[in-house]
């Protein structure tokens, strides 16, 4: 469970975008030399994200890439899942199950249902931060997520519980 360099760095892209304005526009250079990447790594992502309808391009003198909708709309947890996808899939069990074919622990695994949970509460707070509110700075960030803190602490997460065993 990693967060890869394509999510980080696409992430940082629209983050630029988003601190232009909702109707202003960056070239690839000009993103290329804010963020320190290559011009074709960011082509890359660009083109990622306009494919998942992030981002917009225009042509012409004053072209580039601008947000495509206003950044107070887009979610961070729907770019994310776009860019690479989620820290947890289920999946992972049936692709690393070891020498066997189904993995010894397919059943009542305790690490499955540690993240599960954890993907929970990463969905959670990623499913109501937008980019505006990412591009607002760490100090506003860190006391919002404080405040969601506290409320998710007050709400049980659900898990998926084993009926009792017979003894």
């Amino acid at each position: 469970m990693r967060l890869t360099a394509q999510e980080e760095y696409g992430l940082r892209c629209l983050l630029r975008l988003a601190e232009v304005g909702d109707d202003s526009s960056l070239t690839i250079p000009e993103i290329s030399q804010m963020e320190g990447l290559s011009v074709s790594y960011v082509a890359k992502l660009m083109r990622i994200l306009r494919r998942g309808g992030f981002v917009m391009s225009e042509r012409g003198v004053t072209g580039g890439y601008l947000l495509a909708q206003p950044a107070a709309k887009m979610k961070v947890g729907e770019a994310l899942a776009w860019l690479g996808g989620r820290l947890y899939d289920p999946a992972f069990c049936d692709e690393h199950a070891g020498m066997d074919l189904i993995c010894a622990h397919a059943t009542g695994c305790t690490l499955a249902s540690l993240w599960r949970r954890v993907q929970t509460a990463v969905d959670g707070v990623l499913s109501q931060l937008t980019l505006e509110e990412l591009a607002l700075g760490e100090q506003q960030l860190t006391a919002q997520s404080a405040r969601f803190v506290q409320l998710s602490a007050a709400q049980p997460v659900k898990t998926e519980s084993q009926p009792p065993r017979a003894r």
